[in-house]
């Protein structure tokens, strides 16, 4: 029964892993984009941009996952996803990219606009392009700043992608679930704890030494 029950787990926990190591990898780039969309000069993208994360961040993501996996087909009739598990681990991938980018993009944001104005005046007077100031500047000192914040971030994403299995999307609470109805047995679920716990304490040291390496550049 117990290698029975690992082996679930260990099946479950490599698709949560696929879920965060893939959310990172989309919500990364594309909460920098949506950043700079929220703090552009043309007022009605900045407006439209800040909008879009204001009814992101100010909705359950769980909402979010049903509405993105249902909505297309209830609504336009058109199942955008296919169907089976790909359809909906797709789905939910999509979910969890544009929600985590949104709080990503402030914590850009905040970044960006919390480096004095006068280094990037510096910067042009030693004539310094936009992008020179920004890539040799700028960039730096935001990553410095944003580590802490992102760091949460990231730890929440560890336990949110539990929430996958809202649209049937197997991951590791739902590989111990399924113990529950099948056998009667509710110890499985505990074990799954075991698993964040040991991924979210690998990320924390790791996210540590990242702070400590970045000490030497003062903000």
């Amino acid at each position: 029964m117990f290698q029975t029950v690992l082996i679930s787990l260990n099946e479950g926990f490599l698709k949560t892993l696929e879920i965060f190591g893939l959310t990172l990898l989309g919500a990364f780039p594309l909460g920098l984009i949506i950043a700079f969309g929220s703090t552009s000069q043309f007022r009605p993208l900045k407006y439209l941009v800040k909008f879009i994360v204001w009814v992101v961040r100010g909705t359950p993501l769980m909402l979010q996952l049903l509405i993105i996996y249902y909505g297309p087909g209830l609504l336009l009739g058109s199942n955008w996803w296919g169907n089976g598990s790909s359809g909906r681990f797709t789905a939910a991938l999509a979910a969890f990219i544009i929600n985590y980018a949104c709080y990503f993009s402030e914590i850009y944001r905040g970044g960006i606009e919390g480096v004095p104005k006068g280094q990037s005046e510096a910067g042009q007077v030693l004539g310094m392009t936009s992008s020179q100031i920004f890539f040799r500047i700028t960039l730096l000192q935001v990553i410095k700043r944003i580590v802490p914040p992102m760091g949460n971030e990231i730890i929440t994403l560890v336990k949110d992608t539990s929430l996958a299995r809202v649209i049937a999307v197997y991951e590791i609470i739902w590989s111990g679930q399924m113990f529950i109805k099948s056998s009667g047995v509710i110890w499985p679920l505990f074990f799954t704890g075991v698993y964040y716990l040991i991924f979210s304490g690998v990320l924390t040291l790791l996210l540590g030494r990242l702070e400590k390496k970045l000490e030497f550049f003062r903000v």
